[in-house]
């Protein structure tokens, strides 16, 4: 059984491999860029939507897929990277260059090498369809993209600071201070790859409030804004 987000990601990527030629029509289909407050519920909220999107696809020849975590693997298997690179690719990790002597004795490549490896990647993934990625600038990378619909999670700190807590069983001022790290790396690591503002209310279709609509509700708001724009694949 595919349980784990990477066992569900690998299954995505070899079912696209197995598709013949006379298939490989149905395997196209639309993508959906989360961008998210931490602790909006956007970890919830994509696989609701692959869920729902799933159920109403005619094909099964490719399932609706989260990639997230997962991400990370699919780089380092794309580019033959070795596990180690893994840590640097991380939304919070990949940064500015501040350590030059780092690059120089070899122990990590250049920023914007990982750089384009994550653009290389989250373009293949969106051009193939049927997925939804979340973070790391996929918005911005796959602006060009036709096929692809772009949402942002929002919700006030109380809210976020519960769903955290509840997530990861820390206290209120640890989720607090989990919350408030998080989304500086986030709002950094666009800001300084893709010179784009995180909250820049024009590069998304869809904002959403979840504390004025519940992660279910957004899931099914967002689901029917895919199958109306995109009415071709399903």
């Amino acid at each position: 059984m595919i349980t784990g987000p990477y066992e569900r990601a690998k299954k995505y990527i070899e079912s696209h491999q197995n598709i013949s030629g006379a298939d490989r029509r149905l395997t196209r289909g639309p993508a959906v860029t989360l961008s998210r407050e931490t602790g909006a519920g956007a970890d919830v909220i994509a696989y609701l939507v692959c869920e729902i999107l799933q159920n109403k696809k005619q094909s099964d020849l490719i399932r609706w897929t989260v990639f997230d975590k997962n991400l990370i693997g699919k780089i380092l298997e794309d580019h033959n990277l070795p596990g180690q690179i893994a840590k640097y690719l991380e939304e919070d990790k990949v940064k500015a260059i501040n350590n030059a002597v780092d690059e120089m004795l070899g122990l990590r490549p250049p920023e914007w090498i990982l750089i384009s490896k994550i653009t290389q990647t989250i373009m293949q993934l969106a051009s193939m369809g049927n997925v939804v990625i979340v973070g790391r600038g996929a918005n911005v990378i796959t602006h060009s993209l036709p096929n692809v619909l772009h949402v942002r999670l929002v919700a006030p700190l109380p809210d976020r600071i519960k769903h955290i807590q509840e997530k990861f069983d820390l206290t209120e001022k640890a989720a607090l201070e989990r919350i408030k790290k998080d989304d500086a790396m986030r709002r950094e690591y666009l800001f300084h790859n893709f010179h784009k503002e995180i909250d820049d209310h024009y590069l998304y279709h869809l904002i959403i409030n979840t504390h004025l609509i519940p992660y279910d509700e957004a899931a099914e708001l967002i689901s029917s804004y895919v199958v109306n724009k995109f009415p071709q694949f399903f």
